[in-house]
């Protein structure tokens, strides 16, 4: 018994250190820690650039140091805490422990985490000055990425995008390539030391389409100049490609990110729909919004229950033990686990991209004590489900829910 009570603390104390590192948890303790990382990396980024400097080198080197020999303990132990929680991370949900720290081990984020703090240790390895590894320190500049949803956002996008931008840079290079060829027929007899190749060329070319000028080589022949113009034409249009792709799928990706809880989301809600409009507007200020795409785990067994979701727009599945249940728009899940205070027992994860409607424990009991004819049958259909006779077009079905904590929160964990 005291075994599989430690088991059930460490897989809590291992949940919760996810919540505050990873998820972006909205709470206190969260908060805390992603600002003083923040501040960290700050300091530590800062005290390296301005230790480039001779003069503050000498007069500081000491400070210098120690921001950095701190910097790179808390980053030691964000790391470890990192790995440790590796398998309550989504992407490694249905791995064993040993794999899903294998697998954030080998990802980008983590390696970068590694090499900001390696280059420090190998320092009293090996007899190297930091400064050498001046590179590799910058380098937990990226780790801002981890705690800035803007550029979780934008590196969502140049990735989803990869395939448009590197058709983008060859048809670049294609118009660096041709115009160096162009310009290296007009004027390699007039300039010879400027256009005697193509390679010489095209550094003139890159300048141009670049629309920063071409600087001390001008072209001095009539098809020479031509050919600049159309360089130059060519410029604006071939860099406006680019700069559009990525414009418009990040706009697209924060429309799906931070999408706002509007009237017609609330009212197409079955649950909501004998709803008034001053009671439509009560619970338009209890919801929060979220997006959800293709494959994420919206839910996770064992996990506390904070809130209950209603679909907006989309579908997810209900991963129970005999069978998979779909849910669509207007119906919810996960009230049943916050009216009888139990662990989630059960996966929930979004079918096709989804946007969904969040009601926390708090406000949902508060709504229902304003709202009773609303408390009531959402409290019908939980009953129904614990009966394990769910109304269609009702909600989530989830009758593992009711099973109780203990069992919920059974599994072995490592």
């Amino acid at each position: 018994m005291m075994d599989r009570r430690r088991r059930l603390a460490i897989a809590k104390l291992r949940r919760r250190v996810h919540l505050v590192l990873d998820s972006g948890v909205d709470d206190r303790q969260a908060r805390l820690v992603h600002g003083a990382l923040i501040g960290l990396v700050a300091l530590s980024v800062a005290s390296i650039v301005l230790e480039s400097d001779a003069a503050l080198a000498v007069l500081y080197g000491p400070l210098f140091h120690m921001v950095e020999f701190v910097a790179v303990g808390a980053f030691t132990i964000e790391y470890g805490l990192r790995i440790w929680c590796a398998p309550e991370h989504t992407p490694y949900a249905e791995m064993s422990s040993s794999a899903a720290r294998r697998a954030f081990i080998r990802s980008g984020s983590a390696i970068i985490d590694l090499l900001t703090i390696l280059t420090v240790y190998l320092s009293f390895v090996v007899a190297a000055d930091l400064r050498i590894l001046l590179f590799l320190r910058l380098l937990r500049y990226l780790k801002l990425a981890r705690y800035s949803p803007g550029m979780r956002s934008l590196i969502a996008v140049l990735q989803a995008e990869r395939k448009a931008l590197a058709g983008s840079a060859i048809i670049l290079f294609g118009a660096v390539l041709f115009m160096a060829a162009a310009m290296y027929t007009a004027e390699r007899e007039a300039q010879p030391e400027s256009f005697g190749s193509i390679p010489a060329a095209m550094w003139w070319a890159i300048q141009t389409i670049a629309t920063v000028g071409y600087g001390d080589v001008v072209p001095e022949t009539a098809p020479g100049r031509i050919v600049a113009a159309l360089a130059m034409v060519t410029g604006f249009v071939m860099l406006g490609l680019p700069v559009g792709i990525v414009a418009t799928a990040f706009a697209e990706e924060i429309h799906r990110r931070d999408f706002v809880v509007t009237w017609s989301m609330v009212a197409r809600v079955p649950l909501f729909a004998s709803l008034d409009a001053s009671a439509i507007a009560e619970i338009m200020r209890y919801l929060r919004a979220q997006s959800a795409p293709a494959g994420t785990l919206i839910v996770r067994r064992g996990e506390v229950a904070r809130c209950m979701y209603f679909i907006a727009v989309g579908e997810v599945e209900i991963e129970l033990p005999r069978a998979a249940v779909r849910l669509g728009a207007g119906q919810f899940f996960g009230e049943m686990a916050l009216l009888r205070e139990t662990r989630r027992t059960a996966n929930v994860r979004a079918i096709e991209p989804a946007k969904l409607l969040l009601l926390d424990a708090s406000d949902l009991h508060t709504f229902m004590q304003r709202n009773p004819e609303i408390g009531r049958r959402i409290k019908d259909v939980a009953a129904s489900r614990a009966e394990f006779a769910p109304q269609r077009g009702q909600g989530d079905i989830i009758a593992s829910e009711i099973e109780d904590r203990d069992n919920a929160a059974s599994e072995p964990t490592q």
